[in-house]
């Protein structure tokens, strides 16, 4: 088997402390490249995509659409019936969009 990066490790690393602390919660999941960032919430039991939201058809990819789509997918799944979840930030590090899209959900009306 062939060595994993570290940023496989880390990704491998935080999705099993997530699954121990889950609870039965929905996942809000982080991708983030170097144009954009793309985030959903995930039910884990049904293996269903609940809420999603990206900057494909917004300009920037700065902080401030970072924030955008984490107000976007605060409403999306307030209307989804959503309000608790598990924030999985995948192999990515929480500072910058990472932590400003979690600050923009949280503000929204999710909590983790």
């Amino acid at each position: 088997m062939a060595k994993l990066s570290l940023f496989e490790r880390r990704r491998r690393r935080v999705r099993t402390a997530l699954r121990a602390r889950a609870g039965g919660r929905p996942r809000l999941s982080v991708h983030r490249t170097g144009r954009h960032i793309y985030a959903q919430i995930i039910d884990d039991a049904q293996g269903r995509t609940v809420a999603a939201a990206n900057t494909l058809g917004a300009k920037g990819t700065d902080v401030d659409a970072a924030t955008r789509v984490g107000k976007e997918l605060a409403e999306a799944a307030k209307k989804a019936g959503v309000t608790s979840v598990v924030f999985d930030r995948g192999g990515f590090l929480f500072h910058g969009r990472v932590k400003a899209l979690a600050d923009a959900a949280r503000e929204g009306g999710l909590e983790f």
